[in-house]
C-alpha cells in the first residue's frame, strides 16, 4: 500500500498536469504546490520513478506512468467522495471540507469507500463540481466555458468552481453561485472590468471578470 506522502505526490502531479495541460510537470511547480523545497521533491520523484509510478526527465519534469495515473485517480476518488459525504451527510461547510478530506483520503478502506459511494447514489461530481473518478478510473468529460466568456442572455448552468480557496467558496455560496445554479449574463462593463449576472431564484449580481473566470458553466 502506498504511503500518504506517495499518494499526495502522485495526486498533485496529476492535478498539476490537468491545470497546465503540459505533458511534463516541472519540479518547481510541484514543490510550490506541495510547499516543500525543490531538493525534497527531487529525492521523492526519483523514488517514485524507481517504483515505476512516474517517468522523470531531469531538467524537464515528471509525468505519471499508467500505474501512477491509476493510483492518482483512486486517491482523487476517495478525496472527492469524502468531500461530498461530509457536505451532504454531516453538513460540513463546503469551504472547509478540502482540509478534512486531505487527511481522511488516506485513512478509509476500499470497502468503506464503496459503501459511501453506494449511500450517496454513485455521484459523478463532488460539492465543488470536480468529477469523481469511477471505480474503474474513468472521469467524466465536459465542455465548460467560464462565466466571463459566456454569451449574453444565454441561460447556462454552473458546473464547477475552478478556484476552491475557502474565501472564494464562501463568496460564491453567499451569492448563490454554486454548482447547479442557472445563470444568465445580462450586461458587461468593459471599463469597470465586470459583468452583471442574473441568478435564477436569487436576482442579479455584479462581479469582477477575475471572479467570473473561476466559475465554469455548462449548457442547460
Amino acid at each position: 500500500m502506498a504511503t500518504s506522502t506517495v499518494e499526495n505526490y502522485i495526486k498533485e502531479i496529476y492535478l498539476e498536469h490537468q491545470r497546465s495541460g503540459r505533458e511534463l510537470v516541472s519540479l518547481g511547480r510541484l514543490a510550490a504546490a506541495l510547499s516543500v523545497v525543490p531538493g525534497t521533491v527531487t529525492t521523492m520523484v526519483k523514488a517514485l520513478a524507481e517504483a515505476k509510478l512516474v517517468r522523470y526527465e531531469p531538467r524537464h519534469g515528471v509525468k505519471l506512468t499508467s500505474s501512477g495515473q491509476k493510483l492518482a485517480l483512486h486517491v482523487l476518488r476517495r478525496h472527492r467522495l469524502v468531500e461530498l459525504f461530509l457536505v451532504r451527510v454531516l453538513d460540513v461547510d463546503w469551504s472547509e471540507v478540502h482540509v478534512e478530506a486531505e487527511d481522511l483520503e488516506h485513512a478509509i478502506s476500499d470497502k468503506l469507500l464503496t459503501r459511501i459511494d453506494e449511500f450517496l447514489g454513485r455521484p459523478q461530481f463532488d460539492p465543488h463540481g470536480d468529477p469523481i473518478p469511477s471505480a474503474t478510473g474513468k472521469v467524466s468529460k465536459r465542455d465548460l466555458v467560464p462565466l466571463s466568456m459566456c454569451e449574453s442572455s444565454r441561460r447556462m448552468r454552473i458546473a464547477w468552481l475552478a478556484d476552491q480557496d475557502a474565501q472564494f467558496l464562501r463568496y460564491a455560496q453567499k451569492h448563490g453561485l454554486t454548482p447547479g445554479a442557472m445563470v444568465k449574463v445580462e450586461t458587461r462593463d468593459a471599463v469597470g472590468d465586470s459583468i452583471t449576472v442574473l441568478i435564477e431564484g436569487r436576482g442579479a449580481i455584479t462581479l469582477g471578470t477575475a471572479a467570473a473566470q473561476k466559475i465554469m458553466l455548462a449548457p442547460t
